[in-house]
């Protein structure tokens, strides 16, 4: 496994929001609205302590220098964070109107990018303050802000694949037949802590008819003999996504399930080979989707066939028609075409796929062929 990559610096940090605040003029926005979450820890490296009711509020603008606007109680966070020195703070203490200390700071008649888990409560706030402005959700505004990584991104997605297929490999060697779905699930994720993931997001273990349902919760059915298996699982490791799904059976397959099986790996294989610069997302979705399609099943694919991931494990762009976006290297994103057959089965294979410069590259190396465990 790769060691620990280094931190990133307050220049990276200063960095992206630049580029967040480029990125927002040439969308004809005034500016962008940061709220804790993903967002403000891409761009700054501050994660506040925990929810809370107290505005937040990263400010950025072309022309101007970052702000982040904080609650005094919470400001010694803030000023440890490792963008800080790339931004001013300005804070306000309880008892004060927060909007007060952020109207100023925005273009009374602009129009603001927004981050999309921002509170209704803060966004009123500023309406009320500032009633000439207007605001769009950032994956509406600017859905490609994070979605092209830089090679210590890279570094950091690769390694969490890295986790992941390890994790794949283990599981293989555990018993399934007799066990409910939720004590796999379980290995799965001691097993992606134990390969240095700190967050573990999700562990899909849909066995038999439950694996004609893409987002299964692991439950309380004891898994069989005979019984296709689908997983799917993922999280965080140095800051940065996983997502894998493989489909393994439980003692030997029937020819019907080989076939399905074989399906989507042959879709998800010309999916990944269509995967090159300037090539729009949703040709991806189509290059899965016809082979399954051909193959008779097409009105059993019944989800997009890729989403991004980085700092959380879905985010844009996503491989789905309708999608123009053309892909650009360094982006990475999922790669996850499926088959589901109501009450019996299901089946899908999934790795992370990053754009290189003339094609793409997998994240995740584990075979796709159909593995019989015991």
């Amino acid at each position: 496994m790769t060691g620990t990559p280094a931190p990133f610096t307050a220049d990276d940090y200063q960095a992206r929001m630049e580029r967040a605040a480029r990125a927002a003029a040439d969308a004809g926005l005034a500016g962008v609205l940061v709220a804790p979450g993903p967002d403000l820890v891409w761009l700054t490296g501050y994660a506040p302590p925990a929810a809370t009711e107290r505005l937040t509020l990263l400010v950025l603008a072309a022309g101007q220098d970052p702000v982040l606007v904080v609650p005094t109680l919470e400001a010694p966070d803030a000023e440890k964070a490792a963008g800080a020195p790339a931004l001013t703070l300005r804070d306000w203490t309880d008892g004060k109107d927060p909007y007060a200390t952020t109207a100023p700071l925005l273009d009374a008649a602009g129009r603001f990018g927004v981050s999309d888990n921002a509170w209704a409560l803060h966004l009123l706030g500023l309406q009320k303050a500032l009633p000439g402005t207007s605001y769009v959700s950032l994956t509406e505004g600017l859905p490609m802000l994070r979605a092209v990584k830089d090679a210590a991104e890279l570094e950091r997605l690769a390694a969490a694949g890295e986790a992941a297929d390890a994790t794949y490999e283990e599981i293989l060697k555990v018993s399934f037949a007799g066990r409910r779905e939720s004590e796999v699930a379980g290995d799965l994720a001691d097993l992606l802590r134990r390969f240095g993931h700190s967050q573990v997001d999700f562990t899909v273990v849909g066995s038999g008819p439950n694996g004609a349902n893409p987002h299964h919760e692991a439950g309380e059915r004891v898994i069989e003999n005979g019984d296709m298996v689908v997983l799917d699982f993922g999280g965080l490791k140095h800051g940065y996504g996983s997502d894998t799904s493989r489909t393994v059976h439980v003692g030997e397959p029937s020819a019907e399930e080989r076939r399905v099986h074989d399906v989507v790996r042959e879709a998800q294989e010309a999916a990944f080979r269509a995967v090159r610069p300037g090539v729009a997302c949703q040709d991806v979705d189509r290059v899965a989707r016809a082979h399954i399609t051909e193959a008779g099943y097409g009105d059993r694919f019944i989800h997009r066939t890729g989403h991004g991931i980085g700092v959380t494990t879905h985010e844009p762009p996503y491989m789905i028609e309708g999608e123009e976006q053309p892909l650009v290297p360094g982006m990475c994103f999922s790669v996850e075409p499926g088959i589901y057959l109501p009450g019996r089965f299901g089946v899908r294979i999934e790795d992370i796929v990053t754009v290189t410069e003339d094609g793409g590259r997998r994240l995740n190396n584990t075979s796709r062929e159909m593995a019989v465990v015991h």
